[in-house]
């Protein structure tokens, strides 16, 4: 396995890492977290990855892409029959994040910016505190761990970033 994909498993570590220390902290405000085996709402067909991620699916899962079906459209195709992930330990980036409260922020033209939230609607509840009070780290700021993703890709493609669709590396 070469570099860039150690390195990139390291990264998938680290981002698991983080959301589930940020998971736990969000069970603690209260809110109940629907994520988890069979929860399949964010799983949809059309997503795309870095080649980079799709190079480490095809590394570590060459059998089930050569001989494997893909799940049937309109979800992802690495879900299994029961709604579980057949790649889950080399699963991309963007479904370890999935389900965590989210945080980004857009310039306003004006030299600031302005911040905004979002939740799967399945884990905002009813009980726990209002997304508006939670503080900054309760969330998952988006920007920091794409940009890492991405300078691994750029490394890779020079700059071109390239994306994959998931159904398509099915052979």
């Amino acid at each position: 396995m070469d570099v860039s994909l150690i390195t990139l498993e390291a990264l998938h570590r680290d981002v698991s890492e983080q959301a589930t220390q940020l998971l736990d902290g969000y069970r603690a405000t209260g809110h109940p977290v629907s994520c988890g085996r069979g929860c399949t709402r964010c799983c949809q067909d059309e997503l795309t990855v870095f080649e980079l991620e799709a190079e480490l699916i095809r590394h570590h899962h060459a059998e089930l892409l050569a001989d494997g079906r893909p799940g049937p459209a309109g979800a992802c195709a690495f879900l299994d029959a029961d709604g579980a992930c057949r790649i889950y330990a080399q699963r991309p980036y963007v479904c370890r994040t999935q389900g965590l409260p989210l945080r980004w922020l857009e310039p306003d033209g004006e030299g600031g910016g302005l911040e905004y939230r979002d939740i799967c609607p399945l884990n905002e509840g009813e009980q726990g505190t209002p997304l508006v009070e939670l503080p900054p780290e309760a969330f998952w700021t988006i920007g920091q761990w794409e940009a890492k993703l991405r300078m691994l890709q750029e490394l890779r493609d020079g700059g071109e970033g390239r994306r994959v669709p998931l159904r398509s590396l099915f052979g």
